[in-house]
């Protein structure tokens, strides 16, 4: 069996799953509400306050789709529940961002300002503290939304190997490399 998919995911207080008849499964709870369409062949079972997901057979197919459902199932639970949240470092001289809404202005050395609307399930704050580099922080009770955002912005500036400039993910190391030898 697959070792992600047999593990039972328990529902915390506060959440509601409700499960139809074509395998849509809809999580509620405290910070919103997320739905999945879920492949057909998996059975989903919820009890007392755990759900479990089995699969028909041992094919390749079902056992890849076995831990990819409770994959995304265990991430909408925890989500409404909990949430999630990203923090980007702006790395670069003159590197600038500020939020006005859900409007994102990055200032990336570029000759103009690149502005981002964000989707109103994401929540965005700047923090930019004299001596450190500004940080962007992104909230989120979607998983595959708030990471999709996050990729969004790193695209604009990504993080370059030679002086490490850019827009990097909390705690990132960027692999570095030697410059251009001096010639003699």
């Amino acid at each position: 069996m697959s070792r992600i998919g047999k593990l039972p995911i328990t529902v915390p207080e506060g959440v509601e799953i409700n499960i139809s008849d074509d395998n849509v499964i809809i999580v509620k709870g405290k910070l919103g509400e997320l739905q999945q369409q879920i492949n057909k062949d998996m059975t989903l079972k919820l009890e007392d306050a755990t759900l479990t997901i089995k699969r028909p057979s041992e094919s390749k197919e079902h056992k890849a789709l076995h831990g990819l459902s409770r994959a995304l199932i265990n991430n909408m639970v925890i989500g409404v529940s909990e949430g999630y949240s990203i923090v980007q470092e702006l790395v670069g001289v003159g590197y600038k961002a500020s939020a006005t809404g859900q409007v994102l202005e990055l200032a990336l050395g570029y000759s103009h300002s690149i502005f981002l609307e964000l989707p109103p399930e994401v929540s965005v704050e700047t923090i930019t503290e004299r001596g450190k580099n500004p940080s962007i922080t992104l909230k989120s009770h979607d998983k595959q939304l708030i990471g999709q955002v996050a990729a969004k912005i790193r695209s604009f500036r990504k993080p370059e190997p030679y002086k490490g400039k850019g827009i990097l993910y909390k705690g990132e190391q960027i692999r570095r490399k030697a410059g251009k030898a001096a010639a003699e």
